[in-house]
């Protein structure tokens, strides 16, 4: 074969290779945090897994709490913190698959739970385990048979419960949207209809609701509820989610999680932190958790790095823990929790609060994205040297899945294993009445019209592209005259 044909076949294949690269690469990469956030990321993360029994975190009333598990176990791999315990929490959860997503073990047959059932897809994809067959449950095709079809009107996408007689009305919401949107983008092709249904719940504001239903039943979207209350956890949530659609492709998911982000900068505290809305809205760290994580995952590197040092401030160590210094790593929901906790330890009665609100704190101090935890090794707690690999990566592959929260106490026993509460929180989760958002407390930073990019050099990428492409052309044309 001529010299000038092998070196433009040659230059065609580094081409093609120099563009799946290309579109390959993440749409933003959020800056590694400081080392002293993933220091205290990581010290969370130790202190939960030692709440870990069995492979299951126990709830108020229950040995086991599948959902509070399953964000334990988001928050062990967005740290790279007890393999061990990921493994044999993963193993747990595959095994009770329908104890979390059903009524059964409750006798109410019929009923599968929208949102655990996305949940538990988007854990299984995490914790890279066969989510066609995760406990001998296909929850791919689950999630897409619970995704309203077009004769549901303006419902298209939603991701819906299978209800009985016995078991209550739906009540799917923005959370559960998410964690659909999340689980069918890791788990294969990602459908445009539960990506547009997310948007629809994206107010002109910026910010996301929670519930899709108003008093007189859903409503086609947040503008058309009228006095429809934003909620920062939501939107957390639905940025990420939308983060990774934009990831794959899908229309509008891009501009949806710039405009949340850029809404959620405005809603975030002098100090850093943030609250939810409802019985939340008062500053908490679950709320700034997930607040921080998203703003990390949408390149706001340095509101993200605030809302980091509000929950760093809330955390236990040997020095400031006094008489709760034995749980040194632990988060608490608020400052009234830290205070109370130093001055008399962490009483049997608060531990769950403790247990929920650090799980999704250490979100915002690790700032993995959701749409990469186990995808991405952990932050290092040390700065790494240019062109040398980070030595945190975990030796095992990831175990976890990722987050969401579960239902906080509300001194009673009921028959649901709820997981559609926003926030992690210690008051009983109820929907958020319709009224006006949040004040807002710190000016908004004014963004580009696309979505921030931090660490991918895209332009670098292109322009070898094209030198490569127009080196091609030029020997394929020499070649030619050669010949000729």
């Amino acid at each position: 074969m001529p010299l000038s044909r092998r070196l433009t076949i040659g230059l065609g294949i580094a081409t093609a290779t120099t563009l799946a690269t290309i579109t390959s690469a993440p749409l933003t990469v959020a800056a590694a945090p400081a080392p002293a956030h993933v220091t205290a990321a990581r010290d969370a993360a130790s202190w939960l897994a030692g709440e870990f029994k069995n492979g299951s975190l126990p709830g108020p009333f229950t040995p086991e709490d599948w959902g509070l598990t399953i964000d334990g176990l988001v928050a062990l791999s967005a740290t790279g913190v007890d393999a061990q315990t990921r493994q044999a929490a993963t193993a747990q959860v595959a095994k009770h698959v329908r104890s979390y997503n059903s009524y059964d073990d409750w006798g109410i047959e019929g009923f599968t739970d929208g949102g655990a059932t996305a949940k538990l897809l988007y854990a299984a994809a995490a914790a890279d385990a066969d989510p066609t067959d995760f406990g001998g449950y296909d929850l791919r095709a689950e999630t897409l048979s619970l995704i309203a079809t077009a004769d549901a009107g303006h419902q298209r996408g939603r991701i819906t419960s299978r209800t009985t007689a016995d078991s209550g009305p739906d009540a799917s919401n923005t959370f559960d949207q998410s964690f659909a949107v999340l689980g069918l983008a890791r788990s294969g092709d990602l459908p445009q209809d539960p990506v547009d249904f997310l948007i629809r719940q994206q107010c002109a504001a910026g910010g996301f609701r929670l519930y899709p239903d108003a008093a007189d039943g859903p409503s086609p979207s947040c503008d058309d509820q009228p006095g429809a209350t934003l909620d920062v956890d939501s939107t957390a949530m639905a940025v990420q989610a939308l983060l990774a659609a934009a990831e794959d492709g899908a229309t509008g998911a891009g501009d949806a999680a710039r405009k949340g982000a850029d809404w959620l900068v405005t809603q975030q505290h002098a100090d850093g932190s943030f609250g939810g809305s409802g019985p939340t809205t008062g500053a908490n760290s679950n709320s700034t958790g997930l607040a921080g994580q998203a703003l990390a995952a949408a390149g706001r590197d340095d509101e993200a790095a605030r809302a980091a040092t509000a929950l760093a401030a809330l955390q236990l160590t040997a020095g400031n823990g006094g008489a709760a210094s034995a749980d040194a790593g632990a988060i608490a929901y608020n400052t009234d929790g830290f205070t109370a906790a130093a001055a008399a330890g962490i009483t049997d009665t608060d531990r769950d609060q403790w247990r929920r609100a650090t799980a999704q704190a250490l979100l915002g101090l690790a700032q993995v994205p959701l749409g990469r935890i186990g995808l991405d090794p952990p932050p290092p707690s040390t700065p790494t040297p240019t062109g040398t690999a980070s030595p945190t990566a975990p030796s095992t592959p990831s175990a976890s899945p990722t987050l969401t929260t579960s239902p906080p106490p509300t001194g009673t026993a009921g028959p649901t294993p709820s997981v559609t509460s926003p926030a992690a929180t210690p008051a009983p989760t109820t929907a958020a009445p319709a009224t006006a958002a949040p004040p807002i407390t710190t000016p908004a930073a004014s963004g580009p019209g696309g979505l921030p990019t931090t660490g991918v050099a895209i332009g670098s990428y292109l322009l070898i592209a094209l030198l490569l492409i127009g080196g091609g052309v030029t020997l394929l044309v020499l070649g030619r005259r050669r010949a000729g």
